[in-house]
C-alpha cells in the first residue's frame, strides 16, 4: 500500500481508525519502521514511540557508506524484534531524488512483498533530517537547522507550502535542497526558510569536479575532499588536515548576501589547480593540500555561522537542533558555540544520511499517528547485543581456544583488569553491548589506549588503523572531570564538538591533542555507558589520569565492526594487544 503523502494527509481520518486500533489496545504494540535509502543507508524500528533497534547498512554489508536497497537492514530489525512486516503499523522511508519508491523494489528486491498492507510513506530529504534532530533532542521547543550537500528536488519537497523560498527559475533545471530552517513548538514542525540550488553533477571547473548541489556548503566540502584525497567521502580527513595548513590571505570561497550562500567559483577555478592523483602526490605536496584544507574549513565555518545568524533573525530562540552532513563538522560546531549565536545546541549524533531513518520513524510516530514525545534515548547504542554464547562460539571459530599464544579469561572483573592492561601500555579493542548508531565509536566498539604514551598516535595509525599519520584521536573523559582537562568543559557525549586542552596537560596527553591544541572530546556519564565510565575511573585510579584515547574498532576503509567474529578478525590481523568481548579478555601473550 503505497501512499502519496499529500493524498494521504488529506485522508487521515481513514488512517485514524487504523492508528486507534493499534494504540488504544494496551496489549498491542505499535511498530513503526523508518528506513533510509540514500547513501549511508540505515533502518530504525520504533516500538511504542521508542527506538528498539537500529542498524546502518555498512555494518552488515561491510562496505563503507553503503546505501540504496534496504533488504538486509529491514530484515535485521524485524528479526531482532521477532515480528514480520505485517506487524508494522507504518513504514516511512526517505531517499534523495525520489518520492515514489515502491515498497517491493528499490535498487533490487526489497524485504516487503507486493501485497503488503502496511501503509508506506515517502518523506522528502530535509524533512527527514529535521525530524531526526527533533525526535532525538531533549528540547520541548527549538529552532531546527539542516545543512548538507544535496537534499530532495524542489518538486518533491513536502515542506514548501507557506515557506520562504528564494525566487529561482526552478523550471530550468533540477534544484535541490541545500539548507532548511524550521521551528518546532513541541508538537508541530514548521518550515520557515528553505534554500535550493541547481544540481550540476557533471559541471566541471578548471580542475574540480563538483559532486552535488552547485552552491551548497556540503557540496564544496565534498569537492575539496576529492581534490585533496581523491575521494568525496574523506571529509573527516579534511577537517583533520586543516590545522596543518595556513590561510595565506586567500579570497572568500562563499558569497554571503541576503541570507543566501553561493560559491564563488572564480576563486575555485583560480586556486584548485592541482587535484591529488594519489597518496604519493598528497605526501609530496602536503603543505599545499593542508593549506587548501585550512582555507575550505575556515570558509565553511564562516558560512555556517552566517546561516545560523541570518535564520535566527526569523525566529529567535535559545535552542537549536541541528542535522545534515555538515553538522558533523566538529570544528565548525566549536566555532558556532563560541560565536554566541546559539545558546543551546543539540547536534544529532547521526547527522548524516544514516540519520534519515530515525527522522522517518519519529515522523510516523509524531506527525502521522499524532502521538506525544516519549522519553528520549539516554544513549545511542541501538545495535543488537551479543550473548556470552555468541562470544564463546566466535572464539571457538577463530581457532585460538587452545593456542598458547593467547590467554582467554571470562571474569566479572573485566573492567578493572582492562584498566590494568591499559595502564601497562597495552592497546585494547573494547567490544560491549549493542553497537553505536552513527559514525563515532563511543565506548562500545572502540580501540583504547593510554594517551600519555609517546608516539602512541603514530603506532595506532601505522600498525593498527593503517591510515594517514596526520589524523588525530579523540579523548574520552568522565563528565565529572571534563573541566579539569579542557578549557570550556562542554558536555559532548557524541564526539562532534572540539575543545581546547588546558596548557598543563598538553605535553602529558599528547596522544589525544591535535596539531592546533584542540581535541574532539567525548564526555561519558554513568547513565550513558556505565562500563566505560567505570573503566575510565579505574584507569585514573591506576595512573592518576582520567582520560583515555578512543578511536573506532576498525581500520582504514573498513566500517566499524558489528559482530564478535569481526572484532576477533581485526584483533588477530593487526597489533591490538588485548581484546575485550563483553566480559571475556583475550590477551596476546607476546
Amino acid at each position: 500500500m503505497v501512499l502519496d503523502f499529500r493524498s494521504f494527509q488529506n485522508s487521515l481520518y481513514v488512517y485514524s481508525e487504523i492508528s486507534t486500533k493499534y494504540i488504544s489496545i494496551a496489549l498491542m504494540d505499535t511498530y513503526i519502521l523508518g528506513t533510509g535509502l540514500s547513501h549511508d543507508g540505515s533502518t530504525v524500528l520504533l516500538k511504542n514511540g521508542k527506538i528498539l533497534v537500529a542498524i546502518e547498512k555498512e555494518r552488515l554489508s561491510r562496505i563503507k557508506h553503503d546505501g540504496g536497497n534496504d533488504f538486509d537492514t529491514v530484515k535485521h530489525c524485524l528479526d531482532f524484534a521477532g515480528i514480520s512486516a505485517d506487524d508494522l503499523t507504518l513504514i516511512v522511508q526517505a531517499s534523495n531524488f525520489e518520492n515514489h519508491i515502491l515498497p517491493n523494489q528499490y535498487a533490487g528486491q526489497r524485504y516487503f512483498d507486493r501485497d503488503i498492507q502496511t501503509p508506506v510513506i515517502t518523506l522528502s530529504h530535509h524533512l527527514a533530517h529535521a525530524w531526526s534532530a527533533v525526535g532525538m533532542s531533549s528540547f520541548t521547543s527549538c529552532n531546527v537547522m539542516v545543512i548538507d550537500g544535496a537534499g530532495s528536488p524542489y518538486s518533491h519537497c513536502l515542506d514548501i507550502e507557506d515557506t520562504t523560498v528564494p525566487n529561482y527559475p526552478f523550471s530550468n533545471g533540477m534544484y535541490c535542497e541545500k539548507d532548511s530552517f524550521y521551528f518546532f513548538d513541541g508538537t508541530s514542525l514548521t518550515p520557515l526558510f528553505k534554500d535550493f540550488s541547481e544540481v550540476k553533477l557533471f559541471q566541471q571547473t578548471s580542475s574540480l569536479k563538483l559532486p552535488t548541489n552547485y552552491h551548497s556548503i556540503g557540496g564544496l566540502y565534498h569537492a575539496a575532499s576529492q581534490y585533496c584525497f581523491g575521494n568525496l567521502n574523506d571529509v573527516g580527513k579534511l577537517m583533520g588536515l586543516a590545522p596543518y595548513g595556513t590561510l595565506n590571505s586567500k579570497p572568500p570561497l562563499f558569497k554571503l548576501e541576503n541570507g543566501i550562500i553561493e560559491v564563488l567559483y572564480e576563486n575555485v577555478d583560480r586556486y584548485f589547480t592541482k587535484p591529488s592523483s594519489g597518496y604519493d602526490a598528497f605526501k609530496n605536496d602536503f603543505n599545499h593540500y593542508a593549506d587548501m584544507a585550512r582555507w575550505v574549513q575556515d570558509e565553511t565555518e564562516k558560512a555556517i555561522i552566517y546561516l545560523f545568524q541570518e535564520r535566527s533573525k526569523l525566529q529567535p530562540h535559545a535552542n537549536f537542533a541541528y542535522a545534515g552532513g555538515v553538522a558533523l563538522n566538529a570544528v565548525a560546531n566549536y566555532k558556532l558555540r563560541r560565536s554566541g549565536i546559539v545558546k543551546n545546541l543539540y547536534t544529532q549524533p547521526a547527522a548524516g544520511d544514516n540519520g534519515l531513518a530515525i527522522g522517518c520513524a519519529y515522523y510516523g510516530w509524531h506527525k502521522i499517528l499524532a502521538q506525544p514525545k516519549r522519553s528520549i534515548p539516554d544513549h545511542i547504542f541501538f545495535g543488537r547485543q551479543y550473548s556470552d554464547d555468541d562470544i564463546r562460539q566466535a572464539i571457538l571459530n577463530a581457532g585460538i581456544t587452545n593456542n598458547a599464544k593467547f590467554s582467554i579469561k571470562q571474569t566479572p572483573d573485566f573492567v578493572a583488569l582492562t584498566a590494568t592492561e591499559l595502564a601497562r601500555g597495552k592497546v585494547v579493542g573494547w567490544f560491549q553491548g549493542g553497537a553505536e548508531f552513527g559514525p563515532r565509536a563511543l565506548g562500545h566498539r572502540s580501540i583504547l589506549a593510554d594517551p600519555r604514551i609517546k608516539d602512541i598516535k603514530n603506532h595506532i595509525n601505522s600498525n593498527i588503523k593503517f591510515r594517514e599519520d596526520f589524523r588525530p584521536f579523540a579523548p574520552s573523559v568522565r563528565i565529572d572531570d571534563v573541566q579539569k582537562y579542557f578549557v570550556h568543559g562542554w558536555e559532548s557525549p557524541y564526539m562532534i564538538l572540539i575543545d581546547e586542552i588546558k596548557a598543563e596537560w598538553k605535553d602529558q596527553l599528547g596522544g589525544i591533542v591535535h596539531q592546533d591544541g584542540t581535541c574532539r572530546v567525548q564526555t561519558v556519564t554513568s547513565t550513558f555507558n556505565p562500563e566505560f565510565y567505570q573503566l575510565i575511573g579505574d584507569f585514573e585510579a591506576e595512573t592518576g589520569i582520567g582520560v583515555l584515547l578512543n578511536t573506532s574498532l576498525n581500520r582504514k576503509g573498513m566500517p566499524i565492526v558489528e559482530t564478535p567474529a569481526e572484532a576477533l578478525s581485526l584483533f588477530l590481523s593487526g597489533s591490538i594487544d588485548v581484546l575485550v568481548l563483553n566480559n571475556f579478555i583475550i590477551c596476546k601473550q607476546s
